[in-house]
């Protein structure tokens, strides 16, 4: 948690955000995540605080909710202090007033005091798209809304002075960032040096779980750790590593702050990748070059995107497994046979940051979206900014359903060479995924230097 200030300056920075859009009075009420049971109430799944919560309170605890006044500023902190049957269970616990004095709140209110405060605030209350059925339910009862129209009930100009903050980070935010990516990176080396043909998906797993929950932290996110390349996300942990095969990694760490890190590696099961394999891994590395050269304020990140894809494009024709006008084959979509997802998203508090807003809002800023396949999936398309961070994830994918589908319908034959393409079907899927920050003169990773060259992944996997 940070000093009590930085959570006091950001309510402050929201209220100004709020009034320079025409809304200077009213109530924001924040829900805090409650716990989640797994299968009864005493055993709930880890516990996680909303991300919003945590940004403007820092209070990573369950059953908490908080207002905040717009005219005079007043913020109020909502809890029960716990009683002795729960001392029993958990030990001694801080006061709902000593939470508040956490973040630099002014009050504290049991919190059966919510409904009536919320009710007195009318239609003059604020409050963010929920994205939990729980805390649907209950803003629905607080509210009167009914269940359905909860989402639609949530302030739209509150969620874009929300994002307008959030997407830039402070320089505090950033050295949590960049620890996040030092244990990330250090996630994935480990990996690099367990994985050996014989072993479960769950073996490799389980070493780099174990390096996320050593650092403090814990896992941003349900980790990739497979042979299935070609399946985007892969998510079961059964199958055995096989010489020769590729093993794809996506997996970062949360810090205790709850700040993301956010890599992909592919790496040889064996100790060296095959020719096939070898060409693929630097085309996809060419493509990360690229994006990553152009990373600067002002960008529009659907053109690195744009220019990943036509570089995938110029490789891809060098190895004749594509053909034609490499600008029409990414303007008319035909490259997303091979790299069928977005370039990246952002990154912060959550892995996907902010996205519990709206995607549209978050990545696009209220813009359209493409709605052809491949460039539909991308989630970050808006403008840089210095302060905004982002993955940068490009990859290629051999998948063999939508080759099946593609081949039989004859769509893009001019760009694609099914025929060539086919024996390559086995390879499966590579891609490569780093974090950047934008800065005033460009843009910088995040984390430390992570060699992922040819010669330094062999070297690892020696």
């Amino acid at each position: 948690m940070f000093d009590s200030t930085v959570y006091s300056s950001r309510r402050d920075a929201l209220r100004r955000g709020l009034a320079s859009r025409a809304l200077a009075d009213g109530t924001i009420l924040f829900l805090g995540n409650r716990e989640s049971p797994m299968n009864y109430p005493d055993n709930c799944y880890g516990f996680r605080q909303d991300s919003s919560f945590l940004y403007f309170f820092g209070i990573a605890l369950p059953c908490l909710a908080a207002t905040l006044d717009l005219g005079s500023g007043k913020a109020t902190l909502y809890g029960d202090d716990a009683t002795m049957d729960d001392i029993v269970w958990t030990g001694p616990q801080s006061t709902t007033a000593e939470l508040a004095a956490l973040c630099a709140t002014a009050a504290s209110r049991p919190r059966a005091a919510l409904a009536a405060d919320v009710r007195r605030a009318g239609a003059a209350l604020l409050y963010l798209p929920p994205y939990r059925a729980d805390s649907r339910a209950e803003l629905a009862e607080l509210t009167g809304r009914p269940y359905a129209a909860v989402n639609a009930g949530a302030s739209l100009p509150l969620v874009e002075a929300a994002i307008a903050l959030r997407e830039v980070k402070s320089p505090l935010e950033i050295a949590e960032m960049d620890k996040a990516v030092a244990v990330t990176v250090d996630m994935h080396k480990a990996a690099l040096s367990t994985a050996r043909a014989g072993m479960l998906e769950s073996d490799v797993y389980g070493r780099v779980a174990q390096v996320a929950y050593a650092s403090g932290g814990g896992l941003s996110f349900p980790v990739i750790a497979t042979t299935r390349g070609a399946t985007l996300h892969a998510h079961g942990h059964d199958r055995r590593l096989e010489q020769g095969g590729l093993f794809l990694l996506d997996a970062g760490a949360e810090g205790a702050s709850g700040y993301a890190g956010d890599l992909s590696t592919s790496f040889p099961v064996g100790p060296s990748f095959d020719e096939r394999q070898r060409a693929i891994y630097e085309l996809v590395l060419r493509m990360h070059r690229k994006a990553c050269s152009m990373l600067a304020p002002g960008l529009k990140y659907r053109d690195a995107h744009l220019a990943a894809a036509r570089e995938g494009v110029l490789g891809l024709k060098d190895l004749g497994l594509m053909r034609g006008d490499p600008d029409e084959a990414v303007g008319s979509g035909a490259y997303a046979f091979f790299f069928p997802c977005g370039l990246g998203h952002m990154i912060g508090l959550d892995v996907h940051d902010m996205e519990d807003y709206g995607e549209i809002l978050v990545g696009y800023e209220g813009t359209e979206r493409s709605e052809l396949f491949g460039l539909k999936s991308l989630r970050l398309a808006k403008a840089l900014k210095p302060g905004m961070t982002f993955t940068v994830e490009p990859g290629l994918y051999f998948i063999p359903e939508l080759y099946a589908k593609w081949e039989a319908e004859g769509r893009f034959a001019g760009f694609i060479d099914y025929a060539a393409v086919k024996p390559w079907l086995g390879l499966g899927g590579i891609r490569n995924e780093e974090d950047w920050l934008v800065t005033e003169a460009g843009a910088r990773r995040l984390g430390p230097e992570f060699d992922k060259s040819v010669a330094a992944i062999e070297r690892m996997r020696g």
